[in-house]
């Protein structure tokens, strides 16, 4: 990557060593860590079971709608009740037609095994986290 950084009137400012190796180590990080966001363009597999499980449960739902809306001048409280359960499974449809495969899991990039980490509490924040990440990225650990 370029080591030149902009100033806020657009001109161009020489990193110092410092804030090289420091974007250095951001990088390494996003490529080792977050391979989807690195790659966004990385094909994703979508299961053909998934996908017509979710257009018929789709179709179902959407069936639903339609009966309720033809039963409202019937019984309303039927009506309503076929409705949402119709739009509910048309909702969860969708999410199943999109939902990706077992199988199709994000490559890691890179060959290097990575290291376990500390575990932090899950009450920290994510800024708590950041900060003691970047205090002990300044100490040397």
């Amino acid at each position: 990557m370029g080591s030149v950084s902009t100033h806020p009137r657009g001109i161009p400012m020489p990193l110092s060593e410092q804030e090289q190796r420091l974007l250095d180590e951001m990088e390494r990080q996003l490529m080792h860590n977050d391979a989807d966001v690195v790659h966004p363009g990385a094909p994703r597999s979508f299961s053909y079971r998934n996908m017509l499980v979710g257009v018929l449960l789709v179709i179902v739902g959407l069936v639903g709608v339609l009966a309720g809306i033809m039963l409202w001048g019937l019984q309303v409280v039927v009506a309503v009740i076929v409705g949402v359960v119709g739009f509910a499974a048309m909702v969860a449809g969708a999410i199943i037609a999109f939902a990706p495969g077992r199988g199709s899991q994000a490559p890691r990039s890179g060959g290097e095994p990575r290291s376990p980490r500390p575990s932090a509490p899950s009450n920290d924040s994510f800024m708590d986290r950041m900060n003691d990440r970047w205090d002990r990225r300044q100490q040397g650990q």
